[in-house]
């Protein structure tokens, strides 16, 4: 049962007022202390009403939330605890609720196993200690996908501080293509991640325009502190990055139509497991299901759809085709025997 804000605010001021034992609280008296506390940390001025307030003690005298308040009324008139230790903070969390912590600390363990953010370890640690002291250790039920053999992982901490505290950055980076690395200075604005890989989208001081920069690749860093920053001033890097399929984009490109045909038996795939947020399905026939994507031309595109294999054909645009039946070709020629090249 989902629980708001507010209504864990109402829960808790009613569990403070009926602890006080130095005084008696009728539902009106409840009623007040509830506004009271509702306008001094949320701001809100139109009070509570008795339903309200009526439902929220129902509510905590039953095990919805696992409170089983033992609340009573005395003399017809006043509210108050039968059990005069009782306090709904003293509630005993309910195996529902352990085996819900416990896949959550499952989750934070299979990230922090990235080395994301050093601070994490502790408080994991402390979760999972407290989780587990009274109960069974079972193994983990559920992973991510990851890969702790991919370089660059270590550098998101401080990379990401950077990016929070708009630090420019000095950065020898090497490319796959470079014969040797160079140094550089940067502006860091995001840090953002395509199947296990980790890029920094920056600007280069004397390069125009968006770069990404693979974590990988970065050979060190260190911040410039006198090196005044350049925000960014583009539109939101979520509306920039939503018509793209990976991070190779520049800020001149545009999303196209790209059609997609694939056969009847991967298809369904494809439905359940859209390869862009803006995908439908055209047409289906007897043999084959047609969907089309309006996304930006990148190489994690082509990839994306030689992936399919044999299952897709591309229709549109004309450019796409060419690029993906240029590299069947090339891959084709690879497997290509000694004596079949000499025949040709």
């Amino acid at each position: 049962m989902a629980v708001n804000k507010l209504a864990l605010i109402r829960y808790k001021t009613i569990d403070d007022c009926l602890k006080n034992r130095f005084r008696k609280w009728t539902l009106e008296d409840i009623i007040e202390k509830v506004s009271e506390t509702l306008y001094e940390l949320e701001g809100i001025t139109t009070g509570v009403s008795k339903r309200t307030i009526q439902a929220d003690i129902q509510l905590m005298r039953s095990d919805k939330l696992g409170y089983n308040a033992p609340i009573v009324v005395k003399d017809k008139r006043f509210y108050a605890y039968e059990d005069l230790g009782f306090s709904i903070t003293k509630a005993p969390i309910n195996n529902a609720d352990v085996d819900k912590m416990k896949e959550i600390v499952g989750v934070l363990k299979q990230f922090n196993a990235f080395n994301y953010f050093d601070e994490m370890s502790d408080m994991i640690a402390r979760l999972e200690n407290n989780l587990y002291k009274s109960t069974k250790q079972s193994g983990n039920n559920i992973q991510l996908e990851s890969n702790k053999l991919v370089k660059g992982l270590e550098c998101i901490p401080p990379l990401y501080q950077a990016v929070l505290n708009k630090r420019s950055l000095l950065i020898e980076y090497k490319s796959f293509k470079a014969q040797q690395s160079q140094q550089a200075i940067y502006f860091p604005y995001l840090l953002k991640e395509y199947r296990n890989r980790w890029f920094l989208i920056c600007k280069a001081k004397k390069r125009p325009g968006i770069l990404n920069l693979a974590l990988d690749r970065i050979v060190e860093f260190q911040e410039l502190p006198n090196e005044e920053f350049v925000v960014y001033q583009g539109v939101d890097f979520d509306r920039y990055y939503e018509d793209l399929i990976g991070v190779t984009k520049n800020e001149r490109d545009r999303a196209q139509k790209v059609i997609l045909e694939f056969t009847n038996d991967h298809a369904p795939y494809v439905v359940t497991k859209p390869m862009h947020q803006s995908q439908v399905v055209l047409s289906k026939n007897e043999k084959t299901t047609t969907f089309r994507i309006d996304v930006v031309l990148n190489y994690e595109l082509e990839r994306e759809i030689l992936g399919f294999g044999e299952c897709v054909k591309v229709l549109s645009p004309r450019l796409l085709i060419s690029k993906i039946k240029r590299r069947l070709e090339w891959t084709f020629n690879q497997y290509k025997t000694k004596e079949e090249v000499d025949i040709k």
